[in-house]
């Protein structure tokens, strides 16, 4: 698989900075400990039970991270489309086997930092210290609080469609098994819910 990397490089300094801004020094620091990776689809990136070593910022493709139970099923913890920086965080910042498994529901590029030699280079420096408070605050506690919140108060239509908003094109890259798992509604319900919305077209 060909491709720019600098303007993927590029994307990424671009997601640091929407949140708050990197000098070139402290971005220089990031940059060098950039690695590409690129996995097929249906491939799994990281397995429940493996410790995640590794951060990934989607720079094409899209990840799902899922549960799966004891009689086989799945549940959708999340999917990340481009330009979203993913991995199993628990299992990262405690060295503790991941509950859960990452896997490419498209052939995808990555990004890859070593996840102790970023966050090493976060307490080094102040302005990266910045951007990493408003990442978790807007990533680990008001979008998870959101989606929470919206899991009781929103019915499922409503979750569609807010899913929609936030990404138009999903529905046409991810099975709809997947959405639904995601929106914690069946495929049935997801498809009664698709064919009720085209008719109010």
């Amino acid at each position: 698989m060909t491709f720019n990397k600098e303007t993927y490089l590029n994307n990424l300094k671009l997601y640091f900075e929407s949140y708050a801004p990197i000098s070139e020094q402290s971005w220089k620091l990031i940059e060098d400990l950039t690695d590409f990776q690129t996995i097929k689809k249906g491939e799994i990136l990281l397995e429940n039970g493996e410790i995640c070593k590794n951060l990934y910022f989607i720079a094409k493709g899209i990840l799902r991270t899922f549960i799966t139970d004891e009689q086989g099923n799945f549940y959708n913890k999340n999917l990340f489309l481009e330009n979203k920086l993913a991995c199993s965080k628990v299992s990262s910042m405690l060295q503790t086997p991941s509950d859960f498994t990452i896997e490419a529901l498209e052939d995808c590029i990555l990004i890859q930092l070593n996840y102790k030699k970023y966050i090493q280079l976060i307490t080094e420096n102040d302005d990266l210290k910045n951007f990493y408070i408003a990442y978790l605050e807007k990533n680990w506690i008001i979008e998870k609080e959101q989606r929470e919140v919206a899991l009781v108060m929103q019915n499922a239509t409503e979750r569609y469609l807010n899913l929609l908003e936030t990404h138009p094109t999903i529905a046409d890259r991810v099975p709809l098994l997947h959405i639904a798992s995601h929106l914690g509604i069946t495929p049935t319900q997801l498809s009664r819910i698709r064919k009720s919305l085209e008719k109010d077209l």
